[in-house]
């Protein structure tokens, strides 16, 4: 059975971070290891939640790891909060990066045009250099946008415009970018990514849904990371997890009392785990 590592933080209540990543990948038929790097009562949508840094718990647990020898098919990193946290998981990447293993990066940061609260740019050129250490990267636009230091386009842009980000993520050092968000027309919204290794280019777009729901992004991630660990293509992935994230969106327009508290992606799990029968 493959392993991944997820290093992200947990919310006791609120479905986003280790609280999906964890549920999805194991649907997968995948051995899920977490390295949580806070504790926060609920996700960050809830007013007065508390939060406790595990900061200082990342080397111990990475030390007692190496001492017993234990592999990862793929480490898959989600919101890492501060300049030192990035440092400590790009040693642990370090230590325990393999010929076979994928390092998969969320470089949970920013949307809409804005960095997330206890950002700035210095952050964001942070974790450009972050990025550099991983084989597949699945910046939104706005992200993207921070880390290249160029203008954020929310919706007049081109194939064109999406190709030259791309290419310029591809300059920060990985293998595979991929820009999530991205949307051709107004009915639709999709993903396009490059593989600088094959120098081909994949694309897939669906529906648009309406609405914006919390922890989206950390569905999509857990979901194509799995996919990717269980030998999909990255078309297949890719397309896996934005069929996953509009079924757990269309769940969740259906059971409206839940909205606060994120996607219903549960509801759409088993159409998830017949990807991999």
């Amino acid at each position: 059975m493959k392993r991944i590592l997820t290093v992200q933080d947990v919310s006791c209540v609120g479905k986003c971070s280790l609280t999906v990543a964890l549920p999805i990948i194991s649907a997968a038929g995948i051995e899920t290891s977490v390295l949580p790097t806070a504790v926060l009562s609920t996700h960050t949508q809830f007013k007065g939640f508390t939060f406790c840094d595990l900061t200082n718990q990342i080397e111990p647990i990475a030390k007692h790891w190496k001492q017993e020898g234990i592999v990862f098919d793929a480490i898959y990193t989600g919101y890492l909060g501060s300049f030192e946290q990035l440092a400590l998981i790009e040693n642990l990447i370090a230590d325990f990066k393999t010929d076979g293993n994928l390092i998969f990066v969320d470089p949970v940061m920013a949307d809409a045009g804005k960095l997330y609260v206890g950002f700035d740019q210095a952050f964001a050129d942070r974790m450009a250099l972050f990025c550099s250490k991983a084989d597949v990267i699945v910046p939104n636009l706005t992200e993207a946008s921070f880390m290249l230091h160029t203008p954020y386009v929310e919706s007049v842009y081109d194939e064109n415009y999406i190709d030259g980000t791309l290419e310029k993520l591809i300059a920060l050092g990985p293998k595979v970018a991929v820009l999530t968000g991205v949307s051709y027309a107004p009915d639709q919204l999709g993903v396009v990514g490059f593989d600088s290794r094959t120098n081909e280019k994949f694309a897939y777009f669906h529906d648009r849904l309406e609405g914006q729901y919390h922890g989206t992004g950390d569905v999509f991630s857990s979901a194509a990371v799995a996919a990717l660990a269980r030998g999909k293509s990255l078309g297949e992935s890719f397309q896996i997890a934005a069929d996953f994230v509009c079924a757990a969106i269309q769940a969740t327009l259906d059971n409206p009392t839940s909205r606060r508290y994120g996607v219903d992606f549960e509801t759409a799990l088993p159409g998830f785990i017949k990807k991999f029968e």
